[in-house]
């Protein structure tokens, strides 16, 4: 590198790190910023941690049937016609395990061998093993599915005149074995949070700048439209991350959720999505350039699908088709998706990976189309 560029290169770093040292003591003197970024997360894990209890509308499961006979065969079909599942057969519980593990079903209904003879007996047993990281989910699957055998058995009594009996749910939770909707409840919750930090506070510091022309001042002097970004960011960036650290730590200490996966790639997820939050920031606020439109936008565009259609309520396989097409354009769903297989599953690398890669993408546009929307600015 000549001597020219380095010079050039030392003075874009001692004018980022102003930049920085300028906005950090701003954050400081402004008491709202640390409201939103230090006590809101605390607020927010206590109330919602406490507070919430869910419901949901169906559940996708995988039939196993080890027994070939007739009585099996219409077991398995009181599933299927069920309209509380949505069912498909597999054929060993290897492959239901694995869909299990990757989050394409909730459940898992097994059929064992020798299920008709045991009728006879009175012994028949249905295995039925339950994604328990939602326990709302896991409580009502059992439900449905103690319904389902109940249906079967009366259509079997009134076929054959009789009665039919002795047949055993016999259930297991996964990732979830207290059955605490707390389990998952509070690993969404981080999503939350970083969207309010990355997002929301973003979106508002940056409007207010544009609002008093700070950013005017800016365009005369020799800093770059990237440099600018990074000394207005990289506070909110580290802002996020104690946000982050104190949901950790305060969903161990106060709830005791488990945490099975690793803590490296969940701070590393967890900075992909806070950059996506800071880019949706960042170009709402451009685009808006008043505090007051900025907060309505992010917040329609933010904070809300991140608490509605991100799984972080709701399961969005419950909802309707078409807006679960939509669910797929807010990165919330991904963040929710990896901060829960995280928690509760460990490092299943068939959900990490995909999700991550998705973050990725989007934080990369959404910051080079923020610079971009800057630079015209100042040309």
């Amino acid at each position: 590198m000549s001597d020219q560029g380095r010079s050039g290169l030392t003075s874009a770093l001692r004018r980022i790190r102003a930049l920085v040292r300028k906005e950090a003591w701003q954050l400081l003197r402004d008491p709202s910023s640390i409201a939103i970024g230090i006590i809101m997360p605390v607020a927010l894990l206590v109330l919602f941690g406490y507070g919430i209890n869910l419901d949901i509308k169906n559940v996708p499961v995988a039939i196993v049937i080890e027994d070939d006979s007739g009585a099996a065969r219409g077991m398995a079909s009181s599933f299927e016609l069920s309209d509380y599942f949505s069912a498909r057969r597999v054929k060993t519980m290897v492959e239901a395990e694995q869909m299990l593990m990757s989050d394409d079903i909730r459940a898992i209904v097994r059929i064992p061998r020798d299920f008709a003879r045991s009728i006879q007996l009175s012994t028949a047993e249905v295995q039925l093993i339950v994604n328990g990281a939602d326990s709302n989910t896991a409580r009502i699957s059992l439900g449905y599915a103690q319904g389902a055998v109940g249906v079967w058995a009366a259509k079997e009594a009134a076929r054959n005149g009789g009665t039919v009996s002795g047949i055993t749910i016999v259930s297991r939770l996964w990732f979830n074995e207290a059955n605490d909707s707390t389990y998952f409840l509070v690993p969404g919750l981080i999503v939350l949070v970083m969207t309010l930090i990355g997002a929301l506070l973003t979106a508002l510091v940056m409007a207010r700048e544009w609002e008093r022309g700070t950013f005017e001042a800016l365009f005369v002097t020799p800093v770059r439209s990237v440099e600018i970004l990074l000394g207005k960011t990289i506070p909110y960036f580290l802002l996020g991350l104690a946000g982050l650290a104190l949901c950790v730590v305060g969903s161990k200490l106060l709830f005791g959720v488990p945490f099975r996966g690793s803590l490296v790639i969940l701070t590393i997820v967890s900075m992909l999505y806070l950059l996506v939050a800071l880019g949706l920031g960042l170009v709402i606020s451009s685009a808006t350039k008043s505090q007051f439109v900025a907060s309505q936008v992010t917040l329609f565009a933010t904070f809300l699908p991140a608490m509605m259609l991100s799984g972080f309520m709701y399961d969005p396989r419950s909802m309707p088709f078409a807006v679960q097409i939509i669910t797929y354009i807010f990165p919330a769903r991904y963040f929710v998706t990896l901060l829960q297989t995280l928690f509760l599953a460990g490092n299943i690398w068939g959900v990490i990976l995909p999700n991550a890669a998705v973050l990725a993408a989007m934080a990369a546009v959404l910051l080079g189309l923020s610079v971009r929307l800057t630079r015209k600015r100042i040309a």
